[in-house]
């Protein structure tokens, strides 16, 4: 049997069965507190991903990843050297037995876990144009990773084979780009996946949709600030196949909020404006709290930290506090990374 070590530690995978819901109650979190778990001010953490209830892996600028070890308290970090190159790790996901990771800019490299505890480079991609912005997994042999235009579409690559080897779709096979199409690798969060079906967020404003892992897509417009080349979508999430929630702004105007939120009841094919002048401004992720039919957000960036338990129609800021991105563990504990620290975050009432 394959045992794949991940900076010696072994990750062991379990799903959980789920009971059947009961209905909600709503809450109202007043606060949040935030206990570190790293603090280095060389790094910029941008990709974090819940592996299991002991374990949450990340990666960061100067060529590093790492694990943290819930049970044990314990933070494993190591850096993967390719050819001297100064890498930024910005995409992360994991398939339930391989972990991977994927550099931003030119050359786009893209490794995978090994047998010995060494990342293996499964992908590159050496256009000049190339800068790829987040990445997931459909199953343990289907995965997805999403990034700037370098032709005349958005750069989309896929495995079908556990992510030992990756094909780029061709232009002919996907929706016509816009100029300068891309994504903003600023959190991980530009893909979401229910079951089959696929939503990437754009710098444009747009939203492709996939309803059979990427084989074929569409594309919806929304009407999210997007005149500018730092505004667009910069997160979306989905809870179920139809209810998504997407946020972004501008980061140069952070406290601009008249446009800068959007959510769709009909799986992404329409999209409506929420909070209009309420509520956050530029975040650059958002993510629904789990279990909790949809009702509960929590938005983030380095502005702060903002909740709601209405679906997104308004919001209350609970804290100051800077990240980039965040993972829910359950409905109260999540796990947010930014510059140069990861923290535990506590939601109470």
């Amino acid at each position: 049997m394959k045992v794949i070590v991940f900076i010696g530690i072994l990750f062991v995978f379990a799903v959980g069965c789920q009971e059947k819901k009961k209905p909600i109650q709503p809450r109202s979190f007043t606060t949040v507190v935030a206990e570190p778990i790293l603090e280095d001010s060389t790094l910029s953490i941008r990709a974090i991903d819940i592996m299991d209830v002991n374990s949450v892996a990340f990666a960061a600028n100067n060529n590093t990843y790492g694990l943290y070890n819930i049970s044990k308290d314990e933070v494993l970090r190591s850096q993967v050297n390719q050819d001297s190159l100064s890498l930024e790790f910005r995409s992360m996901a994991n398939n339930g037995v391989d972990v991977f990771i994927m550099s931003v800019g030119s050359p786009g490299l893209l490794f995978k876990t090994g047998d010995a505890g060494k990342m293996e480079l499964v992908y590159e991609e050496d256009d000049p144009k190339t800068f790829y912005d987040s990445m997931e997994f459909w199953n343990t042999n289907e995965g997805i990773a999403i990034g700037d235009a370098t032709d005349d579409c958005l750069s989309i690559i896929i495995t079908r084979d556990g992510g030992n080897t990756w094909t780029k779709i061709p232009c002919d096979l996907l929706p016509n780009g816009m100029a300068n199409e891309g994504a903003f690798a600023a959190s991980n969060t530009n893909i979401a996946i229910v079951g089959d079906q696929t939503w990437v967020a754009t710098t444009m404003g747009r939203v492709y949709y996939s309803p059979d892992k990427g084989h074929t897509w569409e594309v919806y417009d929304t009407p999210i600030v997007k005149e500018k080349e730092t505004e667009g979508i910069y997160s979306m999430d989905f809870y179920d196949a139809l209810n998504g929630l997407a946020i972004g702004g501008d980061y140069t105007q952070p406290d601009q909020n008249t446009a800068n939120k959007i959510r769709t009841k009909d799986g992404g094919k329409t999209w409506e404006l929420i909070g209009a002048n309420e509520g956050p401004g530029y975040r650059s992720c958002v993510q629904y709290v789990p279990n909790r039919e949809g009702k509960e957000l929590v938005a983030i960036g380095f502005k702060g930290i903002d909740f709601s338990n209405d679906g997104g129609s308004s919001w209350n800021h609970l804290s100051d506090d800077g990240f980039y991105t965040i993972r829910f563990l359950n409905d109260s504990i999540a796990y947010a990374a930014g510059r140069g620290r990861i923290s535990k975050l506590t939601f109470k009432e």
